[in-house]
């Protein structure tokens, strides 16, 4: 296992395109942590600093798929490095302004929201061509979701650091700042600067066009209220039986969990369709979630939380694969940027939807979302499953209107997906 992510990191500009792409993120996945507590210390109301948090992933939600189209049609250089710069300095005027000038506030977080670089896209985007060997591209897919689960568990606790050192407001510059200087490293790569998107055909929906990409992105809207309203149940049962540390231990165990499956199914080269295997791994995740229902003690909840994040990155690393297959020619970077967006707007439906049936049902009422969440994610990937499959089972000549592929056993890349 080791020995394949190894290769993968020994490949020249893999582990600076990966450290650039995580870094270059940090801000997006410490938004919402850093904008709470800057407004919390500034006085203003947990209402008022939530709606900025919402703000911004609403504005985080809407610009990804738009600024994926503009990197798709002038490449990443153009676009991804501009956007980043005036992401931070929309940040920094929110962090210098504070709440006092309200309108100023909600501006300013809905640009830092909207201008945030499509990083995940783009290196996924990047892969092929660094990589060149498709296992290779698969097993990097699986690490690039790995690396995910930690930098949502990582950059929380770099934001808390940094307030202790300095304070809430250094914490919202540093942590921008940190994620220009990614952008920047990722940008001046050879492989982002010589990366163009192959000729696309000039359609408004762009990469929403794909039915194929329309049923995935239905699925993982579930996936992501799974997940989402597991942290508010999680809160519930924290509060039930002792507090923050035991809501630390459960999200850690989550992300743990998911750290282990994504590395165990990243290691192995898997054969047959990935729309399949999708299925099959969707399935384990809904049955997965169902023991959460129990609530038993702290130990085993623990655990049940450890095993319900298990197939979460194989489930994401798999969609990836299904995201290149699916995107129409010349739309790769705006095709992963909707999946990004998909499962941001679903996480947090699933939080606002989990609220209301822990105080209806309970702490078990609000874990019984995710399997819910998660039944509803498979039934659609079985209700389009022909639809999902097709690319896969038929070459299309390219240059046409449809899907430019290879015709592999196992999907290979589109060629111009690659620089």
């Amino acid at each position: 296992m080791a020995a394949g992510y190894a290769e993968i990191l020994r490949t020249r500009y893999a582990t600076r395109l990966l450290a650039g792409t995580l870094v270059g993120r940090l801000p997006n996945a410490t938004a919402a942590i850093a904008i709470v507590l800057f407004i919390r210390a500034e006085g203003g109301s947990y209402s008022l600093a939530g709606g900025l948090a919402a703000v911004y992933g609403v504005a985080n939600a809407v610009g990804q798929p738009l600024l994926g189209r503009l990197v798709d049609l002038h490449g990443q250089a153009r676009v991804q490095l501009p956007a980043a710069l005036l992401s931070a300095l929309a940040m920094a005027l929110f962090a210098f302004t504070g709440p006092d000038r309200l309108a100023a506030a909600y501006v300013a977080v809905a640009a830092a929201g909207l201008f945030t670089p499509p990083l995940e896209g783009g290196l996924r985007a990047l892969w092929p061509s660094v990589l060149g060997k498709e296992e290779q591209v698969h097993t990097a897919y699986a690490m690039d979701a790995i690396a995910q689960e930690v930098m949502f568990t990582v950059g929380p606790l770099l934001v808390t650091g940094c307030v202790a050192l300095w304070s809430e407001g250094a914490a919202l510059l540093v942590v921008n700042a940190v994620g220009v200087l990614g952008a920047l490293s990722v940008v001046l790569s050879r492989p982002s600067r010589a990366w163009r998107s192959a000729p696309r055909e000039a359609h408004w929906l762009g990469a929403l066009r794909s039915p194929g990409l329309l049923a995935l992105l239905g699925a993982f809207l579930f996936i992501g209220m799974a997940l989402g309203s597991i942290t508010v149940a999680a809160v519930s049962y924290a509060d039930e039986h002792g507090g923050d540390a035991v809501y630390g231990w459960l999200m850690a165990a989550l992300g743990l969990g998911a750290l282990v499956g994504g590395s165990v199914y990243g290691a192995r080269r898997w054969r047959g369709l990935p729309e399949r295997r999708l299925s099959v791994l969707v399935a384990l995740l809904a049955v997965c979630y169902v023991p959460l229902t129990l609530v038993p003690g702290v130990p085993s909840m623990t655990a049940l939380t450890a095993l319900a994040g298990v197939f979460l990155a194989p489930a994401i690393a798999c969609a990836f694969i299904i995201v290149d297959r699916h995107a129409p020619r010349g739309t790769v970077t705006e095709a992963f940027s909707w999946l990004v967006t998909t499962f941001t707007v679903g996480a947090s439906l699933g939080t606002a939807a989990a609220g209301p049936v822990v105080e209806w049902g309970g702490t078990a009422g609000g874990f019984a979302v995710p399997g819910l969440a998660g039944g509803a994610a498979l039934l659609v990937l079985l209700a389009t499953a022909r639809v999902l499959v097709k690319p896969g089972e038929t070459e299309v000549v390219a240059g046409s209107s449809e899907n430019d592929r290879n015709g592999a056993v196992e999907p290979g890349f589109s060629a111009g997906h690659q620089a």
